[in-house]
């Protein structure tokens, strides 16, 4: 079928046609736009819901069991499902929304240019039909002049009263009308051959043209549709086998839910490391009552040492009890020793292992910045060395404040360790462990009663528990000496307080962990950074080292 044949003079509904075409076409292209904001829409909400239900507590305190877990996967999965409905209205909206835009303003220039043509080949149609009309109608009236002229002529010549003058006139003027009227046929015919000729050419060749340029693009807006529609469907399919893979890892997470798992989790999350308590002692209140029965009356044998003391067997057990009701709430601690041995021990083990990761991406900066700093010394031109010095300098002493702090909680695991692994030999012992703290754990594995002490600090061993031994020895003699590179501040435990460029005497090398210990003129002693001073050793310094050696033996062994 062809539109130029079959509809030769559906003009007018050919052009009502194309424009409901390009207008259909639009319309569909509106409904994408709002099927892809319906996704955006989702999407945000998706992502909405994932963010309000995500865990909002630090990382540390983030529940370990697999219910929870499962349940940030599943919100993980959530979210990377929302990227796809994201990625679904973006597709939509490049891939069909933008593509049909632009082919249907393609369609209306298209359009307008056939309809042109066609009105020009319309107006030209009539415009021979117009030449060949008027010169019909002239070959009309010059025929119709003709005639009269002959009638004129006829009457004159039978007429013998008219002169010969006048018969001639009217000959003359019969012969001019007939002349005209004869070119006035010519013309018409002229023009009537040429506008049947334009007639034939509109109807078989220009209008069958132009009607099928405006078929064949009708044709290409229906197959357009076609593949926008497959382009629909084949952008959510894309997607189905990313968002398949999204709900098995939500099915994954859900069998990863393991009961026995979060139950033992339970257990080494709240286990205290305590020994449940002992059975409580028999009070015989009924000694000072005087017997009168025979001598082999059976009674309760009278303690030896006189009346007992109820405070003391009530005393060693006060508290105890304390899983039974509330615990006694403790404040939280630096050195974490409000917590009970286990969790702990826990805590510092976790602590140390985060400042051992940041020391290393400290020395990692180090070493990338003397190395950026040799270059420069190499090549001047690409940077100043003297530029990274601060940042040099910052490292260091990020580094030996991580130092600092690792050994200081290396130092409380240890001590959490050692009291944890003689834990039942403290408890055989019936005196009282003058190292520990009042409101922290007691020799039977109890809390004290005294809540009024908010303001608790970690186990100081007693001045005077060595006093004896070390009564008579004298300062640890220097090694050699060392001068200030940079100011310390000497804010820990332990440690000295230095200014730039200040001279000190050296009483102990650096083993290894980045601290020298070092004694004023004044007396006073105390850990350094060794990457912040210049060390001279003296000859005799490895003397002097094995006497320091020895000393920290005996003291590590006391007795020996």
């Amino acid at each position: 079928m062809s539109w130029g044949t079959d509809l030769w003079d559906q003009f007018e509904n050919l052009d009502k046609h194309s424009q409901w075409g390009i207008d259909f076409l639009e319309r569909y292209a509106k409904f994408v736009k709002e099927r892809l904001e319906i996704e955006q829409t989702y999407a945000k909400q998706l992502r909405s819901l994932v963010k309000k239900y995500c865990p909002k507590r630090p990382k540390d305190d983030e529940p370990r069991f697999t219910s929870c877990l499962s349940f940030y996967s599943i919100l993980n999965e959530l979210n990377d499902y929302a990227g796809q409905r994201e990625v679904v209205a973006e597709e939509m909206g490049h891939k069909v929304y933008g593509e049909l835009m632009r082919y249907s303003q393609d369609l209306k220039a298209e359009r307008k240019h056939h309809l042109q043509e066609g009105r020009k080949a319309q107006q030209y149609l009539d415009q021979c039909w117009k030449h060949m009309d008027n010169s019909k109608k002239k070959f009309e009236r010059e025929c119709k002049e003709a005639e009269k002229s002959q009638l004129i002529y006829e009457r004159l010549d039978n007429d013998i009263n008219a002169t010969k003058s006048e018969v001639e006139k009217a000959k003359s003027q019969l012969y001019l009308r007939q002349h005209m009227a004869e070119e006035s046929k010519n013309e018409y015919a002229a023009q009537l051959q040429n506008f049947n000729s334009e007639q034939w050419k509109h109807f078989n060749v220009a209008i069958p043209q132009i009607f099928k340029n405006l078929q064949d693009m009708d044709e290409r807006r229906t197959v357009k549709l076609g593949e926008m529609y497959r382009s629909f469907a084949e952008v959510e399919r894309r997607v189905i086998p990313i968002i398949s893979k999204c709900l098995e890892g939500m099915v994954t997470a859900a069998k990863n839910v393991n009961e026995r798992r979060d139950s033992g989790i339970v257990v080494e999350s709240f286990k205290s490391g305590f020994e449940p308590p002992g059975d409580f002692p028999f009070e015989d209140f009924s000694q000072n009552i005087q017997r009168t029965g025979s001598d082999g009356t059976i009674g309760t044998p009278k303690t030896e040492g006189g009346k007992p003391d109820p405070k003391h067997a009530v005393g060693r057990t006060k508290n105890k009890l304390w899983l039974f009701g509330k615990k006694p709430k403790a404040p939280t601690l630096e050195d974490l020793s409000h917590l009970p041995p286990e969790q702990r021990r826990k805590k510092l083990q976790q602590r140390i292992d985060e400042l051992n990761k940041e020391l290393q991406k400290e020395m990692d900066q180090r070493d990338a910045l003397n190395k950026m700093k040799d270059v420069y010394e190499k090549n001047p031109q690409m940077g100043d060395p003297g530029s990274l010095q601060p940042k040099i300098s910052e490292t260091i002493c990020n580094m030996e404040k991580l130092r600092s702090e690792i050994h200081k909680n290396e130092s409380w695991l240890a001590e959490v360790e050692g009291k944890h692994g003689s834990r039942s030999e403290r408890r055989s012992s019936a005196d009282v462990n003058h190292h520990a703290p009042h409101g922290r754990e007691s020799p039977e594995g109890s809390y004290t009663d005294d809540h009024s002490q908010e303001h608790r600090s970690p186990p100081q061993p007693d001045p005077h528990e060595f006093d004896d031994e070390f009564d008579d020895d004298d300062p640890l003699p220097a090694i050699g000496h060392c001068k200030a590179l940079y100011s310390f501040d000497g804010s820990n435990e332990g440690t000295l307080v230095m200014k730039e460029n200040e001279v000190l005497y050296v009483i102990e090398e650096d083993k290894g962990d980045g601290w020298t210990r070092v004694r004023k003129q004044g007396g006073e002693e105390g850990y350094v950074p060794t990457s912040y001073v210049e060390i001279t050793l003296e000859k005799n310094s490895k003397d002097k080292s094995e006497h320091f050696l020895w000393r920290t033996f005996r003291s590590s062994f006391p007795g020996r």
